[in-house]
């Protein structure tokens, strides 16, 4: 990398310098916003001759146009909006590199869709193996856990002993973290505790043909041997939430991954986020569910009880769509070949159909998943197992995407709400009371 030129040196005086009002054309923004690119380090600023505004380094602001692109101000939601080229959701439907997600999850197996969003190039066959070092280290600290520890604890303790195993993992060249997101989704997966009951995992890491990821999985989570249509519906849903956007978690990823974290804590991050009952943890509510509706023979009783306690039923409805999420209508679908899952999937129908003579919800993922952890006999915390893994990939591809954007450009000002300055200096016993002074 070159040594860049100081403030005052020659190219630096020369360097073409614009106006405020001229940055704000530029990049088809008000004015405000230059600043608050400004605040988030998107942009740097120097003050005009004589004190009077801001200057701008033109070059700068023309490669920030290349990166977000001419665009009008955003949306007076709040909401922040970034340019991504991994996925796109629009009309009730979604797309991973401009390809359907659903397609591409149904026909190819979880690796092969994983290295389609990290590089956009299709390899049929691939399989991820861990690294002996890294699994055993992994194995050795999820082995220390107390006993009633969630998968999602397992992860997160797994992740941080394949990162101690990994001595280049600060290093953020493109290929070196392809290298370790390759190695690292199948020590997470080797490193949880195999279900007791169930066959010993296959994980395959000498032989010449390593089992696909699903099949490795299958029984971490279910005591039964897996059959092929089951094994599908797995792979599928590995597939099929591998991304979804700026999800909350992926937001926390893009965060820590703003401030040149390693793979392995931008991963951290987003397991941090997706534990929460919104998000990743969502479809264990919706098992318990499914699971109350077998129990007493009907949807409505169950419905009735989420209505009146002013509880939301789980599994239904998604922001970003209208209608059926995508990922459950091709769950179901696959779920319909598999015959265990008939009387899951007949009670899953039922709080739909019983829920909408009250609110037009639809299923969604977590309904889907639902299905599948009751019908294999899987713990209620099984489907956030599956979408910690898949998620883990699409974190890696934003990871990539941010590590090629200005550091830290994601610095939000915050708007104080707390007592005026100057205050006196506080004594021992004393305490200033914040609570409901909200923002006028």
């Amino acid at each position: 990398m070159k040594d860049q030129a100081a403030p005052d040196d020659r190219a630096g005086a020369s360097a073409e310098r614009l106006t405020t009002r001229e940055t704000a054309e530029r990049l088809g923004v008000k004015p405000e916003t230059v600043y608050a690119y400004v605040s988030r380090g998107q942009l740097s600023s120097r003050r005009a001759p004589g004190g009077r505004g801001s200057t701008f380094d033109a070059a700068e602001v023309d490669a920030l146009v290349r990166r977000t692109g001419r665009r009008d101000p955003s949306p007076a939601t709040g909401d922040l909006v970034f340019r991504t080229g991994i996925t796109l959701i629009e009309s009730d439907r979604y797309y991973f590199r401009g390809v359907d997600a659903t397609e591409l999850a149904t026909h190819f197996a979880y690796e092969e869709v994983a290295e389609w969003l990290w590089t956009g190039e299709l390899r049929p066959g691939l399989r991820f193996t861990a690294p002996a070092e890294a699994l055993a280290a992994a194995r050795r600290a999820v082995g220390a856990l107390p006993a009633h520890s969630g998968s999602t604890d397992r992860l997160r303790v797994a992740l941080v002993a394949a990162a101690a195993a990994d001595p280049l993992r600060f290093d953020l060249s493109r290929e070196t973290v392809l290298g370790s997101a390759r190695s690292l989704i199948p020590t997470l997966v080797g490193a949880l505790p195999t279900v007791a009951g169930a066959p010993p995992a296959a994980d395959g890491e000498a032989a010449s043909h390593p089992a696909g990821l699903a099949h490795r999985l299958w029984p971490k989570l279910a005591a039964r041997p897996a059959d092929e249509a089951s094994l599908a519906v797995l792979d599928t849903a590995l597939g099929l939430l591998i991304d979804h956007d700026l999800a909350a978690s992926t937001l926390a990823a893009r965060v820590a991954a703003s401030a040149r974290a390693h793979p392995y804590a931008v991963i951290s991050a987003g397991l941090g986020v997706l534990e929460g009952p919104l998000h990743g943890a969502a479809s264990s509510l919706a098992h318990r569910m499914l699971t109350d509706v077998l129990e007493r023979g009907g949807a409505a009783p169950v419905v009735a009880d989420h209505l009146r306690t002013g509880r939301q039923v789980p599994g239904l409805g998604h922001r970003l769509y209208t209608a059926e999420d995508p990922r459950a209508r091709t769950l179901f679908a696959l779920l319909a070949e598999v015959p265990q899952a008939a009387p899951a999937l007949a009670a899953a129908r039922d709080v739909v159909a019983t829920a909408a003579r009250h609110t037009p919800l639809h299923a969604n993922v977590d309904l889907a998943l639902a299905v599948l952890s009751v019908a294999s006999g899987m713990d209620a915390e099984a489907g956030e197992t599956v979408f910690a893994v898949s998620r883990t990939a699409g974190w890696i591809a934003h990871a990539l995407e941010e590590y090629d954007e200005r550091p830290l450009r994601m610095r939000p000002s915050g708007q104080y709400g707390g007592p005026r300055p100057p205050q006196p200096l506080p004594t021992p016993g004393s305490a200033t009371t914040t609570h409901g002074q909200g923002l006028q």
